[in-house]
Formats: C-alpha cells, structure tokens, sequence
C-alpha cells in the first residue's frame, strides 16, 4: 500500500509506458518489504532538466533512465562514475552528498550471467536492516567504483576472445564488461568504417582505456566466429516483430566452436533465432532477460543501500509479464 511515508523511485523516458522495469522492482519491493515504490515517469526531451529539479523537490530518491535521456543527462548530474563516462551513458541515478549522482549498470547485468560460479540466489524475504535512505538520509556517500578486476567469480577470461556484433550505444557497455573479464582479445564488428574508427578511437582516449580492441567490417565475420569464444549480439536484429530474423546466416554460424558462449541482449522473443541456431550448433546461449534482470538488481541494491535482493523474484516477475511462464 502506498502510504504518506511511501519513498519514491521511479524511470524516465520518453515513450516509457512500455518499460518492464517497474514490474521487476515492484515485485522486488513486495518481497523485501520496504516502503518504497517504483513508478514509470514520461519525461519529454526538453523536460529533463525541469524533471531532475522537481524529482528533487517531491523527494524521489532513485530512478532509472531509458530512451532517450541516458546520453542528455550526463552534463545536468553533480558526479558521474567512471564506468557511466567510458561508456558515454547512465542508466541509474540515485542523490549523493553532491547531488544527483548517475552510474551505469548495464556492464554489472551483462557480466552477471558469465560469472561462474554464478552468483548464489537471494535467500531473504523479510525485510533486513533499514538502509540510509528508509531512515531519511538521502546523501549517499558517493558512486559505486567500477569493478576492477580481471576475472570474474573465478573464470580465467584472459586467454578468450570475445566478438561483438554491432557498435552501438549497447555495444559499449559490453566492450567495457569484455574488459573487466580480462579477454584477450576484443573484436567488434558493424558495417560503417568510419563509425567502427571512431568507436575504437573512443576507447584509447577512455576514462577506462581498452587496448585490446579491434573493429571490423561485416565481411569479416565467419572468420571471426571460427576465433570466439565470447560472441554477443547488441544489434536490434531478431527482435519482436521479426522474430524470425537472425544477425549472423546460419552458414557463418557453422563456425561457432562448440562449448562457446552466445549471448544476445534481446529478451522478445524469447529465445531468439540466433540463439535457437546457436544451441543447435552446440553452444550455450544466454538470452537478455538476464541481462536486464541483473543490471535493476544492480540498480535496486544502490537505491536501498543492501548487499543482495530478491533477483529470482525480478526475474520470475518479468517472465509472467512476458508469457514466458
């Protein structure tokens, strides 16, 4: 129930009637039984300063951002943490000591599904120590630090190769998170030269420098997926309404060693067409349901100051919104 006392969170967006992301939290919410409540808030582009000074007068104390304010929203924040900068976006805010503070999320969500072992599931359901923020102390020390380490919950990466279809925003969070495994090699592929050199350029001039990278024209492709180990799609290739479609010909994904992972960012359908090819060549697919589940938990757990949150719950949430239960 919704109460005067009810603390608010929330995503912006523009359209955002159709966000999943307030079912997950919601239900998230429930189970831990805090007085919070996330609900979605349509900002307009040229609302979003107006918006941050008003969600500061009403009291929010979080929220998340969508299309298409993760990239207007760096200059208006009083910090920015060094993941957000190198991938030149935020998806969580939350208030600081200096105001708002925006990080990003996604690289923790993308990486959530590869660690190995994997993270144990949340075991609580009744509500755990009150955080900062449900005792009325909106400043929170400062934005999380990035991870920092080489490989993650154990898995050697350093001698894998990782390639990455499309080189878009999407694609960055995914360069940034290939890093932080340690992969030794990086390979991102689109169609444009031009952009490709610009994008390989970004990242040597980074907050987060990766040297390992390479960019590649489509015409590369079959080579480069006999070499992976690691191959993601972060194009919108194959998603709902084209279901139907792939973003690698099935010729080409002959190539994929089996044992490798296939890893597609899209959750509708769900699974997608490249990954129904990718299992029946052998490899194991992860879909971005995941990936979405993971980075709000991230996202969750910054809100409520808590060390773990009920992610089965977010993600059993998300699967009845979509029918896949």
């Amino acid at each position: 129930m919704i109460k005067g006392t009810t603390k608010l969170l929330g995503v912006i967006g523009h359209p955002v009637e159709h966000s999943l992301s307030p079912a997950m939290h919601n239900a998230a919410i429930s189970h831990l039984g805090v007085d919070f409540v996330y609900l979605p808030f349509p900002v307009k582009p040229g609302d979003l300063k107006a918006a941050l000074a008003g969600f500061a007068a009403i009291g929010v104390r979080g929220f998340s951002i969508t299309i298409p304010h993760k990239q207007a929203i760096l200059p208006l924040l009083s910090e920015v943490s060094p993941i957000a900068r190198a991938i030149g976006a935020v998806n969580t805010v939350y208030l600081s000591d200096k105001g708002w503070c925006g990080t990003n999320t996604d690289v923790e969500g993308f990486l959530a599904p590869l660690q190995t072992p994997p993270t144990p599931p949340y075991q609580g359901g009744a509500k755990d120590a009150t955080s900062p923020l449900e005792r009325g102390n909106t400043a929170v020390e400062s934005c999380p630090p990035p991870y920092q380490g080489g490989a993650r919950g154990g898995s050697d990466w350093s001698q894998k190769v990782a390639v990455i279809l499309g080189n878009g925003g999407a694609a960055r969070a995914v360069v940034a998170g290939c890093a932080q495994l340690g992969c030794a090699e990086i390979h991102v592929v689109g169609r444009n030269e031009q952009n490709l050199a610009e994008f390989q350029q970004s990242w040597i001039n980074s907050p987060m420098p990766v040297q390992n990278l390479q960019v590649h024209t489509w015409e590369n492709l079959s080579m480069l997926i006999s070499q992976a180990d690691l191959l993601v799609n972060t194009t919108p290739v194959g998603m709902y309404p084209q279901g139907e479609k792939s973003p690698v010909a099935e010729g080409a994904l002959d190539r994929i060693s089996a044992g490798a992972i296939v890893y597609d960012l899209i959750y509708t359908p769900n699974p997608t067409q490249f990954l129904k090819d990718a299992k029946l060549r052998g490899a194991r697919a992860i879909d971005g349901l995941e990936m979405l589940v993971q980075q709000g938990a991230a996202a969750l757990k910054i809100w409520l100051d808590k060390e773990s949150v009920p992610v089965h719950v977010m993600r059993q949430a998300l699967r009845q919104h979509l029918g896949l239960d």
